[in-house]
């Protein structure tokens, strides 16, 4: 959807608004109306030709940082042309955009800054957030916040100020899947400070430069934030984004009534690894209830996965005693028993009891190690969320074939360099027969003359169709049920051919029919659970007409 749009820029300032900048793409009545005469070149360009010239330049850099550089000043001159080369070759930028790249950019952040993009807060801003807010964006109508304490980004944790590039990068993505239109998103960085002493010793640091808030001052902090993101801007969702788990949790917990939200972290995780173990078991001929599950990494992630695995072991028939035998998860001391007491109080949920240890043979809380737990139980499906590089060792893959004859195997743990174990050794280890995606993109494999393409688990699939989906329905609330909705939708998306070359999830460049499908069921859910008053007419019929496209509208000036 385009709609013309009016101004009362001019000159200069036109240029420098990336939502009204064309570069070559202006009309001839536009130049006049608008005072851009000698501005800009004198030949006229489409968007289309803009973008093949923008898409070339990109492809000269070599260095993912450097594109990553390169596109983001796109983005600060253009969003439309940005926008329309990033759908145009989704599969060549998400990379970018988001991980693996985006986790470097966090990293190096302070040393590539171009320009300001969205609204840090800081602890000198207490008691007055809400004006913060109001002041920096006026009378913006915003629907979409991702807002991050910037604390356990991707699997390389505290990354200060640079966390800003993750809640960028995500809107990024809801943008050109979700078709929200780039004025109504906005990132936020709730910038506590940081236990980074690296970033702390660093003279170019952008970033609060004192160490976290933490316990009541981070709490009432948070709580001012929303009670501010509530006045000012009363219709928006907010998606929290890579908190460290417990403050995830607890921030989930306590505000999940107040304010249209969810974890992508702990909800979207868990959605998108059940979406890829749905589609396993379509290659596999096999049932949910009959898997031994292990999830290998007990943060934000593994409970994530764990609840939305038990979900959907509950809708399978199963009673809580069973489920627990199907299921089981390990943190950095091994499995989660209840004979020995957690570090995490919400681990307590994910432990077994230590009679169903007996039962496997692990006894000896000293021989709970993921090489014990494979040994004694024996499962089927291995998950990782550790951030441990080479976890899954040949010996622990190759066991599995002792299991079962298609073993599910998703390492998920990223950026690229933090997985599990990757897809060629997966595969060539079990001779092709493993079922494999990963958390980070990886190549197609060639194993014994057959190309096995690799799926990759991203929570892409799942975050822009359950915003979306909550947003145009007017829900209230984002619910457990609507969560495993856009996981069953994105796991029926999976086709037939890609089945075939062992993908478990779409193809990238297929996002935004993704996106649709799963914002449909997001919102017919919560019109069943009566969270709305919305019709699954009216929703289909924003679905069909109403997501923003990347076209230049027509600008005229304000009378």
């Amino acid at each position: 959807m385009t709609i013309d749009k009016t101004t009362d820029k001019r000159g200069r300032a036109v240029i420098q608004d990336p939502l009204l900048n064309k570069g070559s793409g202006f009309s001839d009545a536009e130049r006049n109306a608008l005072g851009l005469h000698g501005l800009v070149p004198p030949g006229f360009n489409t968007l289309e030709q803009q973008a093949v010239r923008a898409h070339n330049s990109l492809r000269r850099l070599s260095e993912p940082l450097d594109k990553y550089v390169g596109f983001s000043a796109l983005q600060d001159r253009n969003e439309h042309l940005f926008y329309r080369v990033l759908l145009d070759h989704m599969t060549e930028y998400m990379p970018i955009v988001y991980t693996p790249t985006v986790g470097l950019a966090t990293q190096q952040y302070s040393h590539v800054f171009q320009r300001g993009r969205g609204i840090w807060l800081n602890p000198s801003m207490r008691g007055r957030i809400a004006e913060v807010l109001r002041n920096a964006m006026g009378d913006r109508a915003i629907k979409l916040i991702v807002a991050t304490d910037n604390e356990s980004i991707l699997g390389i944790g505290d990354q200060g100020a640079g966390g800003m590039a993750i809640s960028i990068g995500k809107l990024a993505l809801y943008v050109a899947g979700a078709g929200i239109h780039p004025a109504e998103t906005l990132p936020i960085s709730l910038d506590v400070g940081t236990n980074n002493e690296d970033l702390l010793a660093d003279e170019l640091y952008l970033g609060w430069p004192e160490k976290r808030l933490t316990g009541e001052a981070y709490d009432s902090f948070v709580a001012e934030f929303v009670d501010a993101v509530r006045e000012v801007f009363p219709s928006a969702l907010l998606q929290w984004e890579d908190f460290r788990k417990d403050n995830a949790l607890a921030i989930l917990e306590r505000h999940q009534q107040e304010v249209l939200s969810f974890n992508d972290d702990i909800q979207g995780t868990g959605a998108v690894a059940l979406a890829g173990l749905f589609s396993a078991l379509r290659i596999a001929e096999a049932d949910l209830q009959d898997q031994r599950i292990v999830i290998y990494g007990a943060g934000a992630a593994g409970l994530g996965i764990a609840r939305q695995i038990r979900a959907a072991l509950a809708e399978s028939g199963l009673d809580l005693e069973h489920i627990h035998q199907h299921l089981a998860v390990l943190d950095s001391r091994g499995l989660l028993v209840d004979d020995q007491p957690p570090r995490d109080t919400y681990k307590v949920e994910l432990a077994w009891e230590a009679s169903l240890a007996r039962q496997h043979g692990l006894t000896d809380p000293d021989k709970r190690q993921l090489a014990d737990v494979m040994t004694h139980y024996k499962p089927t499906v291995l998950i990782g969320t550790s951030g441990q590089p080479g976890a899954f060792t040949e010996e622990i893959v190759r066991s599995m074939l002792e299991n079962t004859e298609r073993p599910i195997i998703l390492p998920f743990s990223n950026p690229t360099a933090l997985t599990e174990a990757t897809p060629e050794d997966v595969l060539r280890w079990t001779d092709g027969q493993a079922l494999v995606a990963t958390g980070s993109p990886f190549e197609p494999v060639e194993l014994n003359g057959r190309v096995h393409r690799i799926g990759q688990g991203n929570n892409v699939f799942i975050f822009p169709g359950l915003g979306l989906g909550a947003l145009i329905a007017q829900s209230s609330a984002v619910t457990d049920d609507m969560v495993t909705a856009a996981s069953d939708a994105v796991a029926q998306a999976v086709t037939d051919e890609e089945l075939a070359d062992g993908m478990l999830y779409p193809d990238i460049s297929r996002l935004r029919l993704v996106t649709r499908n799963v914002a449909h069921a997001v919102a017919e859910k919560a019109i069943e659970a009566g969270l709305t008053n919305a019709s699954i007419e009216a929703v289909d019929a924003h679905l069909e007409t109403d997501m923003w496209e990347p076209a230049y509208p027509d600008i005229k000036t304000e009378s």
